[in-house]
């Protein structure tokens, strides 16, 4: 079902950026916006475990240095049919964890010290499976998909601006124009391109909690964890940049009311509740 969803939604994006670039000027317009997204975006994409890593001072581990950890991720990685990942540890207090690389063959896991103090083995094994689980489904590739998609759109929001500036809207009025479809490029569209975005990397994180708890074959194993993450992020919680916040197992960043509209991460007491049903 959360297949199903994240196409819709990522078709709903696509007829976005063609009604968007429509709007503008045409295709010529949507090319150009198209071709400078996609760059930056590709590269994002073919760097993003190295920039990411070095930001949060990631350092890689072996079997030597962090023995029950290792054991873990190959354990699981054996289980899902995986190439072994890199592993690292984040120097940090707060519980958290995330998977990075292009591919399964590209890929890395972060867990910070933090979340080996307060998680046992099993609940690590909860979290580092649905961690997997997002290196399987590609989602890494999905999520830089749909960051392309939305980058156009945003792009050709800023490009109704600029046409609004220098006479754009009094060029429409002259011609008989309608300028109401520049306001609703320039205001609607790019929250809309934000919402939809949201909504495809909250349905990717219940399908890694689905299929996670089929890897490690315990769904209570990454509840448990779960309810120890949301209360250990409460107390201890994590300087991270909000690019990067998606990435998280849960959310780093602290929010309430209008912000969790634009959470990319389901409430954490929802999540809990669906791994218990599949539990029982």
């Amino acid at each position: 079902m959360n297949t199903v969803k994240t196409a819709f939604l990522m078709c709903l994006l696509t007829i976005l950026v063609v009604i968007a670039g429509s709007v503008l000027g045409g295709r010529q317009g949507l090319y150009i916006a198209f071709i400078f997204a996609l760059l930056m975006n590709v590269g994002s994409y073919w760097f993003s475990d190295k920039i990411v890593l070095k930001m949060y001072k990631a350092q890689e581990v072996t079997r030597s240095q962090a023995p029950a950890l290792y054991e873990v991720v190959e354990s699981l990685t054996q289980s899902a049919g995986l190439p072994m990942p890199k592993v690292y540890i984040i120097p940090q207090n707060s519980p958290n964890a995330f998977a990075t690389g292009r591919s399964p063959k590209h890929a890395a896991v972060a867990v910070t010290s933090g979340i080996l103090q307060i998680l046992d083995r099993n609940e690590l094994a909860g979290v580092l499976a649905h961690e997997l689980a997002h290196v399987k489904h590609r989602d890494i590739l999905i999520s830089t998909i749909v960051a392309i998609m939305a980058g156009v759109i945003t792009m050709l929001a800023s490009m109704a601006r600029w046409a609004a500036l220098f006479g754009g809207f009094g060029n429409d009025r002259r011609e008989g124009g309608n300028f109401i479809p520049y306001l609703v490029m320039m205001i609607l569209a790019p929250i809309a391109a934000l919402l939809i975005q949201m909504a495809i990397s909250r349905s990717r994180e219940y399908l890694a909690d689905k299929d996670g708890s089929k890897i490690s074959g315990h769904p209570l194993w990454l509840a448990n964890a779960l309810r120890k993450l949301q209360q250990g992020t409460r107390m201890s919680p994590m300087e991270a940049n909000p690019a990067t916040a998606h990435m998280f197992i849960v959310n780093p960043l602290r929010g309430g009311g209008i912000q969790s509209l634009f959470s990319t991460h389901p409430p954490l007491n929802e999540r809990i509740a669906r791994l218990e049903k599949m539990a029982y």
